[in-house]
């Protein structure tokens, strides 16, 4: 059954790991934004 690898292409694999990562960045730097704003 390669019908299924022919409608994700690469590049929509691609692109969803690249927002998944830049989520994940965002979520850390916000949470470290969260744990030094509460120790100050």
């Amino acid at each position: 059954m390669s019908d299924m690898e022919e409608k994700f292409p690469r590049a929509l694999w691609i692109r969803l790991i690249i927002y998944i990562a830049v989520g994940h960045i965002v979520a850390g730097f916000i949470y470290l934004l969260f744990e030094v704003g509460a120790k100050g």
